[in-house]
């Protein structure tokens, strides 16, 4: 079995989709490496693909007119987006940035619409994505918003225990501080106090590099 076929046999969405329609997927799919800092598109570039991370940490961001930068999300590993530009193959709202190097694989929006058009198990899944996402957008609009610094990490942490958009998901993440306060918003100094009172409050643990997660839940309503 090829590389290729490899990484769609074992990507979120394949366990929905039938032999023809993973064959279909495979032909449509192609790979591409990203090294940290990148842009693997600007706000208003066209992408034609639905993208997903193989390996690797991207940011989902846009800077408003008045000069303010807001992250909308951050993927991780097994992570996909983008499905709603692809959809309505529309240039793309938002800037994607790799924080570390990263590998994506990248399904055409021919392969994507035909799935689209023919697999009830790829719409499935598609249903649930965008309703996950959507709601992750919403939260993000109000951590920015109404949030301190620290419930602003301990929310956008939690986003990568999200079963819905990260069903393989265990209880821990390679993630360093740099990466978190930039999905956060917020600087490294400030993430570090963060995680050692989350820590101390028995949230979390933080190693180097590292973060083993004890009670997702929590975080995932922290500073309510």
């Amino acid at each position: 079995m090829s590389a290729k076929k490899d990484i769609v046999a074992t990507v979120v969405w394949a366990a929905e989709l039938t032999e023809e329609e993973l064959d279909r997927a495979r032909r449509g799919l192609t790979e591409r490496f990203f090294s940290k800092g990148s842009y693997i598109c600007h706000r208003g570039d066209r992408l034609d693909h639905w993208t997903g991370v193989i390996e690797g940490l991207i940011k989902i961001s846009a800077i408003s007119a008045a000069g303010k930068a807001m992250t909308f999300a951050g993927v991780t590993d097994g992570g996909w987006f983008g499905e709603g530009s692809v959809l309505k193959n529309e240039r793309r709202k938002y800037d994607v940035v790799a924080i570390r190097d990263t590998r994506l694989a990248m399904l055409s929006r021919g392969a994507f619409m035909w799935l689209f058009d023919n697999s009830t198990g790829f719409n499935r899944f598609l249903v649930r994505q965008l309703n996950e996402r959507m709601g992750q957008f919403i939260a993000t609009i109000e951590y920015d918003r109404i949030l301190d610094p620290k419930a602003r990490v301990a929310r956008n942490l939690s986003w990568f225990f999200n079963r819905a958009l990260y069903p393989a998901a265990g209880n821990e993440i390679e993630i360093s501080q740099e990466e978190l306060g930039l999905l956060a918003g917020v600087s490294r100094q400030v993430v570090n106090r963060s995680l050692r009172d989350l820590e101390e409050e028995g949230l979390l643990k933080a190693a180097h590099g590292r973060i083993t997660i004890v009670d997702a839940e929590a975080l995932s309503r922290y500073g309510s």
